[in-house]
C-alpha cells in the first residue's frame, strides 16, 4: 500500500473519529467493522469488544435482534438512508431517546458494501415534545370541560372548535358546526362583521382583543340569546390565522336582575304603603268624628222635614255626599289596616263565593257573564275572612269597571304544585292596562277614573291586605283583550306537615 493511499485512509479515519454523534460501520450481515471514538466512550467499551460483534449484541445485548421494525433491510434493499426513533436506557438506567440513522455505503457497482449507523440523543427534544403534547392535551381538557362556551374559527370564518358548553348554548354539535355553518350563522345579520371591525380597530382592548361586550347570538332554532362576549384574534407573523370567542349566557343573570328589580319594586311599594298608611289613619280619624256629626244632624233634620220641602233634595244630596265621604274613610282605615286581623284556615272557593255574595248592588252583574273555574278539591289558606271578603269585592268591582259593566269575568282557583301556593285568578275582558301604568296600579290614590268616580284606594287596599296575609298579588297578563290578576297564598298545612284538603 503506497504512502498516498495510507494518508488518504488516515484522513478518512480521522474524519470518522471526529463525528460528534456516536457512529459505527457494519457489513450488511450486521457485523461491526469499526466505531468512532464517541461511540466507544459512550458505551464504555474497548474497540476489540465491538469489532466483529453484531449490532444487536451491542445495542440490545441479545443474540437475536429483538427489533422487528429495524430499517436495515430497507436500507439494503432500497439503497437509501433510513432512520428510526428508539427508546432505551443509559448505563445509569435513565430513559433516553435515540434517533438512529442508517446510511448505505455503495461499492463501484452500486451495491451496498457497508452501512454507517449514527446514533443521536434526542431525549431533550423528545421530552419537550411530550411536554408540549401533555400541555396541549391539558389545554384541550380545560377547553372542553369549561362551563363557558368557547368557539374557534379560522381566518375565513370556518368553525374549527366548539366545546360542549357552546354546543348547549348554540344548539349545534361540533360536527354540525364544522361541516355546515360559519361564524356568521351564529349571529344576527351583520353582527359578526361588526364584532370583527371592533376587534381590528383596537379601541377597546387593544388590537385583536375585545373584552366583555354584550351582544346577541342566534341558536340553531333562530332564537336570539343575550350573551357576554370576550373575543380575540390569533396572529402568526402579523397575519390573522384564527379567532376565538368566549360566551357567557346572560339569561340567568337577566332573570335574576328582573327578580331583584321586582323585589325592589315591592320594597318601595311596601315603604309607600307604610308611610301612606300612617297618613291615611290620621286623616281618617280626624275626618270621622265631624263626619259622624254631619250625618247625624243631617238625618235628624231630614226626618223632620215635610216631604215637599224645597230644601229636602238639597239635604239628601248632603247626606249622600257625607255617606260617600264615610265610605272613603272606611277605605282609608282598611288601607291603613287599623283593624284586628283574625287569621284562620279557610277554603279559598268559599271565600270567593262569600265575597261575591257581599256585593250589595247585584245589578252590576246584569251584563256580566260570570265564570267560576274552581279547583275540584278544597284548598285551604290561612287568612282573615273579613279582609279576604274585601279583597274579593274590590277585585271584582275593579274588573267590572275595566269592562265598563259588560263582558266576561272569570274567577279561577288552583294549586301551584311547584310553589305550594293556592292561586286565585281574576280575569276580565276589559281594555287592559297600559304598560306605562303597570308600576303605579297599586299606588294609593292612583286612579284612571274620572274625578269623583274612584278614590284610587281599591287595589292599594287589596295589596296591603294580601301582604298582611302572607300573600302576593301581580298582573299575570294584560293586553287589549283583558287583564289577569294573580293572587297567591301559601297552602295551609297541618301540624304534621300535610296540606289540608276537603
Amino acid at each position: 500500500m503506497n504512502d498516498k493511499l495510507l494518508q488518504e485512509m488516515d484522513w478518512r479515519v480521522r474524519v470518522f473519529d471526529s463525528l460528534s454523534f456516536p457512529t459505527l460501520i457494519m457489513r450488511p450481515d450486521k457485523s461491526i467493522l469499526t466505531a468512532n471514538q464517541v461511540f466507544i466512550e459512550q458505551r464504555g467499551l474497548q474497540v476489540d469488544q465491538i469489532i466483529g460483534k453484531k449490532c444487536h449484541e451491542i445495542f440490545y445485548g441479545e443474540k437475536m435482534c429483538p427489533n422487528e421494525v429495524c430499517p436495515l433491510k430497507k436500507v439494503i434493499k432500497g439503497k437509501k438512508g433510513q432512520s428510526i426513533l428508539r427508546r432505551t436506557h443509559s448505563l445509569t438506567g435513565k430513559q433516553i431517546w435515540e434517533d438512529r440513522v442508517f446510511s448505505p455505503i455503495l461499492d463501484e457497482h452500486g451495491n451496498v458494501d457497508y452501512i454507517m449507523e449514527s446514533v443521536r440523543d434526542v431525549t431533550r427534544l423528545k421530552n419537550l415534545e411530550i411536554t408540549l403534547k401533555e400541555a396541549e392535551a391539558f389545554l384541550e381538557k380545560i377547553i372542553y370541560s369549561s362551563p363557558v362556551a368557547i368557539v374557534a374559527a379560522d381566518a375565513y370564518a370556518n368553525i374549527l372548535l366548539m366545546n360542549p358548553a357552546a354546543e348547549d348554548l348554540f344548539g349545534y354539535t361540533q360536527r354540525q358546526a364544522i361541516t355546515r355553518i360559519s361564524v356568521e350563522n351564529l349571529y344576527p345579520a351583520g353582527t359578526a362583521k361588526g364584532i370583527m371591525k371592533q376587534l381590528r380597530s383596537g379601541k377597546q382592548g387593544g388590537k385583536g382583543k375585545l373584552p366583555s361586550t354584550n351582544t346577541v347570538i342566534l341558536n340553531a332554532n333562530g332564537q336570539e340569546i343575550p350573551v357576554e362576549l370576550n373575543a380575540s384574534i390569533i396572529y402568526e407573523d402579523d397575519s390573522e390565522v384564527a379567532t376565538v370567542g368566549i360566551y357567557k349566557d346572560l339569561r340567568p343573570l337577566l332573570a335574576m336582575e328582573e327578580k331583584l328589580q321586582e323585589a325592589n319594586t315591592q320594597l318601595v311599594q311596601s315603604e309607600k304603603l307604610a308611610s301612606m298608611g300612617k297618613l291615611a289613619a290620621g286623616v281618617a280619624h280626624e275626618i270621622n268624628n265631624p263626619l259622624t256629626g254631619i250625618l247625624l244632624y243631617a238625618n235628624m233634620v231630614l226626618d223632620g222635614m215635610d216631604p215637599d220641602d224645597t230644601y229636602r233634595q238639597k239635604l239628601q244630596n248632603v247626606v249622600e255626599d257625607a255617606n260617600r265621604c264615610s265610605e272613603i274613610v272606611k277605605n282609608l282605615l282598611a288601607y291603613s289596616r287599623q283593624t284586628n286581623s283574625l287569621r284562620k284556615p279557610l277554603k279559598v272557593n268559599d271565600l270567593v263565593d262569600e265575597g261575591l255574595a257581599l256585593i250589595r248592588d247585584q245589578k252590576l252583574f246584569m251584563n256580566i257573564r260570570l265564570k267560576k273555574e274552581y279547583a275540584p278539591s278544597d284548598l285551604f289558606i290561612k287568612v282573615d275572612k273579613n279582609q279576604m271578603a274585601q279583597v274579593v269585592i274590590n277585585m271584582v268591582i275593579n274588573a267590572m269597571d275595566a269592562m265598563e259593566k259588560h263582558g266576561t269575568l272569570t274567577l279561577r282557583t288552583y294549586l301551584d304544585q311547584r310553589k305550594k301556593a293556592v292561586c286565585l285568578e281574576v280575569i276580565d275582558t276589559g281594555c287592559g292596562i297600559p304598560e306605562g301604568l303597570l308600576s303605579k296600579i297599586f299606588d294609593p290614590f292612583f286612579t284612571t277614573k274620572e274625578l269623583g268616580q274612584g278614590t284610587g284606594l281599591g287595589l292599594s287596599t287589596v295589596y296591603g291586605i294580601i301582604k298582611e296575609n302572607q300573600g302576593k298579588i301581580s298582573v299575570k297578563e294584560t293586553n287589549a283583550n283583558g287583564t289577569t290578576f294573580l293572587l297567591q297564598f301559601p297552602q295551609h298545612q297541618t301540624e304534621s306537615g300535610e296540606a289540608l284538603i276537603g
